[in-house]
């Protein structure tokens, strides 16, 4: 399974639009790895999770066929997740797309969303409204939507997913991860485990994650069996307002044998 890591940052992106503050001069100035764009990742080119607004640059920079997405998975409704007015682009009259539709999973909420913009008397998307520990078949995976500790205006959702013998957890946008999300969790087996760490070393343990509570929920993972022997564990979705840049989350996490994800980055498993 081949995870691409397109955008690696928390709503504001880093550097954050009109700030100056010193981590997003500092960001600016080093480029690179410090550079970042809203969180959305894809997984063996056919399968998107989220689909933020950077979405236009990540399929420039990272020279995507967008075409080739079969499956869309939202998490939830935010603007940094879901920019439902560029999935209109694929409508006649604007792209010459193939003559199929991508399938769009999510709760209520975010699929509305969409189905606000593009409509459904169209052959471009099929929309599908999930249910929290419910499985669904998509074209390319099996996945199960889980509760997240986030937004308590609507129903945010984690994955698991299981692809071609693989299994993985989309553990983003959430807080420490809900007792019914846990038990769900306790007999599974995961090849990579993908959490969050908007805060770094700001106290947050509700709606997101501080560096303390993303290493919690790997030590849970861990001593619960969640993890197979050899499972990856990465992290992603992080502010400016962390105060923080790429090498210092590496030094907080590498230790702990975490992965500090970074746009354009690629994981085998």
């Amino acid at each position: 399974m081949k995870v691409h890591f397109l955008g690696t940052a928390a709503a504001e992106g880093i550097p954050s639009l009109f700030c100056r503050c010193e981590t997003c001069r500092q960001a600016m100035q080093k480029g690179g790895k410090n550079i970042r764009t809203r969180t959305s990742v894809m997984i063996d080119d056919v399968l998107k999770l989220d689909f933020p607004p950077d979405t236009y640059f990540h399929m420039i920079r990272d020279g995507l066929d967008l075409e080739t997405v079969q499956d869309l998975i939202i998490t939830h409704s935010h603007s940094d997740h879901l920019l439902p007015e560029d999935l209109y682009m694929r409508l006649p009259g604007f792209a010459q797309s193939e003559n199929r539709p991508i399938h769009v999973y999510g709760h209520d909420r975010p699929i509305g969303k969409c189905i606000d913009v593009v409509g459904t008397a169209q052959q471009k998307f099929a929309f599908h409204i999930v249910q929290p520990f419910v499985p669904v078949r998509t074209q390319t995976a099996v996945l199960v939507p889980l509760l997240a500790d986030h937004d308590k205006t609507e129903t945010c959702l984690l994955y698991y997913i299981e692809k071609d013998g693989k299994t993985m957890l989309y553990g983003h946008d959430s807080g420490w991860f809900p007792e019914a999300t846990l038990d769900w969790l306790k007999d599974k087996k995961l090849d990579l485990a993908i959490l969050e760490c908007t805060t770094g070393r700001i106290p947050y343990r509700h709606n997101h994650m501080d560096i303390d509570c993303t290493l919690e929920t790997k030590e849970w993972l861990a001593g619960n069996g969640v993890l197979k022997p050899d499972a990856q564990v990465a992290v992603t979705h992080f502010s400016h307002n962390a105060h923080m840049l790429h090498e210092d989350f590496v030094a907080a996490f590498e230790p702990h044998g975490i992965t500090v994800a970074y746009d354009g980055m690629v994981l085998h498993i």
